[in-house]
């Protein structure tokens, strides 16, 4: 049986150019897996294409692995916008691997295209916000962001009403 080194690599989940950042639990690690709407997943409810950008997207493997993908930058956010256009399809993905004993998740760095081979960043998240957020800086995104403004507003830094949070 011969083995391509890409398949090899794979096999033994080595990562090709995933950023580690010393996560705690973190493993950089190549997946290949179908692009899924995880409250469908979990739920059965199941909006065409994914809930067009507006769910968030997991990868399910083929043995039934279901892991949540996150942007894999250093804003912390949303990885719908990079995998939306391959809702349902299978997708080969490089990024960092956190098994924490509370929740696992998938920061999604690369996607590979299985048209062409070659790798694409995922930063179609931010390139989103800024069109959405002229003038605003991403780098600390969250402090500039209306609609997260609107929610500390309404709910507190916490996120829950009435909650007050000291700084010692």
């Amino acid at each position: 049986m011969v083995t391509s080194v890409f398949s090899l690599s794979v096999a033994l989940g080595t990562a090709h150019a995933a950023n580690e950042w010393g996560i705690e639990h973190e493993e950089a690690k190549e997946l290949d897996g179908k692009v899924v709407d995880l409250a469908c997943e979990l739920s059965g409810n199941c909006p065409a294409n994914c809930g067009d950008g507006k769910r968030q997207l997991g990868l399910l493997l083929e043995d039934g692995t279901l892991y949540p993908v996150v942007k894999g930058g250093t804003n912390f956010a949303g990885g719908t916008d990079d995998l939306i256009g391959q809702c349902g399809k299978s997708v080969h993905v490089d990024g960092l691997l956190i098994k924490d004993p509370l929740m696992t998740i998938y920061f999604v760095q690369r996607i590979k295209s299985k048209e062409t081979g070659e790798w694409s960043k995922a930063n179609q998240w931010g390139k989103s916000w800024k069109a959405a957020n002229p003038g605003k800086k991403l780098g600390r995104w969250f402090r500039e962001d209306p609609i997260v403004a609107k929610i500390v507003d309404e709910s507190g830094k916490l996120g829950i009403p009435g909650l007050v949070y000291v700084e010692e």
